[in-house]
């Protein structure tokens, strides 16, 4: 999303670019390399044929059905930027009983807004590797939207995916795993519509960079170039996860996809989301992509956001009024703005938002009681905006919580680590303490001064406050030694041997709407080192003391080489970015009241060049379209590094604790048989909503008489010789609309690899269940350990795939000294599974057509993808341990 305080740098831009499509303004795109292709696919797909979505169909028809035209078009978009409290917001149909839907970032916490809970950051929750805590952070998010009055939840993010370590957006979603990013947001989807509010995943899809992803006047955004089975198998993973948990929304991305632009896809929106996935929800643009009228809406999408055009605060649109001139003109079918608006109030009944939903008592555009209802208007209204509603409840214990629980300790040489309260501490980094003007001095926290808690962008929520770690550390420590510098002082004297340093080190990275220090959202080429010279500091900290612990707060994997292997480096751990619970979070991990138990959500590698080129550089400029190949197909993080034999500094899962765990007595059994090679023939598709398709007449958009107008508020209606005179066009068939290639109106019965949320139902069937022993083997601390299941498929199999992948992850409960807990992974029939691009559907091509085995399955247990010493196979139904790990 671009944030509304970049909005106002646009206003230079020459005012006639607003009312032409950007389609067409910015010329004719570059050619995406041979291979890649956006088929066309029409028409959009109805909602309403699953079952599950059929109550909310059955209202949403009723209430359609009365609706008009202006109406329609009304509830299918936003009403401008900075024209309402939140930072989308729709029109209505108040005549009806259908509210302005209130649409409020951010993935972390409700943006712009007072007595929230500042929650910590996706990567941070994907650290944890916990299903409880995912679940419960989104339990106490959604509960804070409902009670702010929101509708709409602008998240979880699942793109990027965090194929690019420099990727700015990465610190959003949960992992560069797409396992791991599918079932933490597929927890954070329940857990915040439980609370009545409309999940939205995003960014659909291939947004891995910030730089050059925005269509403008002068250049189209990036075409990510992803072929049919990457697409499936890594990036719309996740998203087809989001869409079986029953997410009510999703949001395209910014950029292109193989060479068509996110918010006007056919193929990605209409064939692969709403058909391939069956997504019965809508789909919305992010924020100023939208960049065209008929086009977008043929292709799918469902909800323009805000409403203005690419170059918003003139009063233009692209839909609004020109939708329903389009409609009058016979240019969109009326059966497309049907489908459209029913999908939206469909999605409002399912999360029962019809039954006593509060609007919103606050403003994202002021803190003061009263200000302007439409601060984008030269002249606006003055009202109450603010009524500063306190919905944190004891939501801070949640918060810490995921913050303790993500620590991730990576080194911890002579178990230096817990500290005693009665050592001599001296603290080093100006990221120990909050920024001295204040948590959230800067807009959109859009600067890396003092404790980084969350990157910046519209992915932010403001602070209520900041318990920073010093503040903490004394709380323990009272007569620490803080030096608030970023250079080691020279006045440091002489420690004693048993002295302690703590460092303090991090890196940020945002949204490209803001530029920070140089970094315009992605990290720059050498931004992989530690911001502000830490890694100086921590090298001059070595010099002098024989004890030095590295905290560090980051948006994501750093070189650590030039002293990770320092002798007097005895402890790292990675904090992540803890959100408003950075202090107690750690302190409580630094002194040993809990041991760690968070685990890496990417890898860390010895130097940006352990990857490949395609996945360690960001796309640079080109005067035309800039092209991002996905030539590395399913290979990044750790499967790149597998494939390529490359061993990292520190492996994706890696986490170490004050104790040590040991994995006994696995077993593996089938649970779905026999498991044949295709899922079965998909089921038929359900009915529909009917309604009537000819064009309505002109009085449906005539302005009403003598309406008060607000000037750069977008309105659905026409003025009475425009409303008439596109009328005559479609009723006299004389439209001139040049349709794209491909298009039809008639529906299709879907592909076979559908049928349901998500795809095929039989694809979520559990196909192995696999139960080991975890006992917590040392002697001193109690711990909790994280168990990961990864496949490795047969060798002879047809397909080329990663030696080891992702499949199901289980955190056990704290574990006295000797203790056991025995924990259930579960592998599906996608898990075992892949996309033949050939069929089109999930093949196993470990199982014969008479559903007997052909190839042996190896379910790898352990506690990181390098540390795989458990295998389980599923053609003899044995197990053994105390293996080699495959990589």
């Amino acid at each position: 999303m671009v944030h509304r305080a970049t909005a106002f740098g646009l206003l230079l831009l020459p005012g006639p670019f607003v009312s032409v499509s950007l389609a067409r303004s910015v010329g004719p795109r570059d050619p995406v390399p041979e291979g890649f292709h956006a088929a066309p696919y029409y028409p959009t797909p109805h909602g309403g044929w699953l079952d599950s979505w059929q109550e909310a169909y059955t209202k949403a028809e009723a209430l359609v059905s009365q609706m008009t035209l202006a109406e329609k078009t009304n509830i299918t978009s936003g009403v401008g930027f900075w024209m309402g409290p939140c930072v989308g917001n729709t029109g209505s149909a108040e005549r009806l009983g259908f509210p302005r839907l209130c649409l409020q970032d951010s993935a972390l916490g409700v943006a712009s807004a007072d007595n929230i809970t500042a929650f910590p950051a996706g990567i941070t929750t994907g650290a944890t590797w916990d299903k409880a805590l995912m679940y419960a952070r989104a339990v106490s998010m959604g509960k804070e939207y409902r009670g702010k009055g929101a509708n709409v939840h602008l998240g979880p993010s699942v793109g990027p995916l965090g194929r690019k370590p420099l990727g700015g957006r990465n610190w959003e979603g949960f992992g560069s795993d797409p396992v791991l990013q599918a079932k933490a947001a597929a927890l954070h989807i329940q857990g915040i519509q439980e609370q009545g509010i409309i999940a939205t995943i995003k960014h659909l899809i291939g947004n891995e960079q910030e730089m050059y992803r925005m269509y403008n006047p002068f250049q189209p955004g990036y075409s990510a170039n992803i072929d049919d089975r990457t697409l499936h198998e890594l990036y719309l993973w996740p998203f087809a996860e989001a869409v079986h948990a029953g997410v009510g929304a999703v949001m395209t991305a910014y950029n292109a996809v193989n060479g068509s632009a996110c918010s006007q896809n056919s193929h990605l929106i209409n064939g692969i989301l709403k058909d391939e996935l069956g997504f019965q929800g809508m789909v919305m643009s992010d924020w100023l992509s939208h960049i065209s009228g008929v086009d977008s809406a043929l292709a799918g999408l469902d909800m323009n956001m805000p409403g203005d055009t690419n170059i918003p605060l003139f009063g233009f649109s692209l839909w609004q009024y020109e939708l329903t001139r389009s409609v009058l003109n016979g240019s969109v079918p009326l059966d497309r703005l049907n489908d459209m608006a029913t999908r939206v109030v469909a999605t409002w009944y399912k999360l029962k938002q019809d039954k006593d939903h509060p609007r919103p008592n606050f403003s994202s555009n002021t803190r003061d009681r009263n200000g302007l209802l439409y601060p984008a208007a030269l002249i606006s209204p003055v009202g109450q905006v603010n009524w500063f509603v306190n919905v944190q409840e004891d939501h801070y214990l949640v918060a810490r919580q995921v913050a303790q629980d993500a620590i991730t300790l990576l080194k911890n040489n002579g178990s230096l680590l817990p500290l005693s309260t009665s050592s001599r501490l001296s603290v080093f980094g100006t990221h120990a303490q909050v920024n001295p003007a204040g948590p959230n001095a800067c807009l959109n926290r859009a600067c890396n001064t003092g404790t980084l808690g969350m990157g910046w962008g519209s992915g932010v929520a403001d602070y209520p406050y900041l318990d920073d770690p010093i503040s903490a550390i004394r709380r323990r420590v009272p007569d620490v030694a803080f030096h608030n510098t970023d250079r080691f002082p020279s006045s440091v004297g002489t420690p004693s041997p048993d002295d302690v340093a703590i460092v303090f080190i991090t890196s940020d990275a945002g949204e490209n709407s803001f530029t920070v220090e140089g970094n315009h959202g992605d990290r720059d080429a050498d931004k992989l080192a530690a911001w502000h010279g830490g890694d100086k500091l921590v090298q001059d900290a070595a010099q002098k003391y024989n004890n030095v612990v590295v905290v560090v707060h980051t948006v994501g994997p750093l070189i650590l080489e030039s002293w990770i292997d320092h002798p007097s480096v005895k402890a790292v751990l990675f904090a992540h970015l803890p959100g408003q619970e950075a202090g107690e979070s750690l302190t409580n991990i630094l002194f040993g009241d809990v041991s760690p138990s968070g685990h890496l959500p990417y890898s860390i590698t010895k130097a940006a060049t352990d990857y490949p080129d395609s996945i360690a550089n960001l796309r640079g400029f080109a005067l035309g379209q800039v092209q991002d190949t996905y030539s590395e197909g399913l290979y990044i993080d750790y499967r790149s590094l597998n494939k390529r034999g490359i061993k990292p500094r520190f492996a994706f899962g890696h986490g170490l604790s004050y104790t040590n765990f040991t994995l006994s007595n696995p077993t593996i059994r089938p649970v779905t048989t026999p498991l044949t090679p295709l899922p079965p023939a998909r089921s038929p598709k359900g009915p529909t909503p009917s309604y009537a398709t000819a064009i309505p007449p002109a009085s449906e958009a005539y302005w009403p008489d003598n309406f008060p107008r607000i000037w750069r508020y977008l309105y659905s209606w026409l003025p009475r010789g425009e409303a008439d005179a596109a009328h005559a066009v479609g009723v006299a068939g004389d439209k001139t609309y040049a349709y794209p290639e491909g298009y039809s109106t008639v529906q299709k019965p879907g592909p076979a690899a559908g049928g349901g949320e998500g795809g095929h139902p039989a694809l979520w069937d559990v196909a192995w269940e696999v139960r080991v022993a975890v006992t917590n083997a040392g002697g001193r601390h109690a711990g909790r350990a994280v168990v990961q299941a990864y496949v490795q498929f047969p060798g002879d199999v047809p397909y080329d795939t990663p030696v080891v992948q992702l499949r199901d992850f289980e955190k056990t409960g704290v574990l006295a000294p000797g203790e056991s807990e025995t924990v259930t992974l579960r592998l599906t029939r996608k898990d075992l599974s892949v996309w033949d691009v050939g069929v089109q559907n999930w093949v196993v091509p470990g199982v014969g057509l008479d559903g007997n085995a052909r190839g042996r399955y190896t379910v790898w247990l352990g506690e990181a993808s390098d540390a795989l010493f458990v295998a389980c196979y599923t053609d003899t139904g044995e197990c053994e341990t105390g293996l080699e790990p495959p990589v």
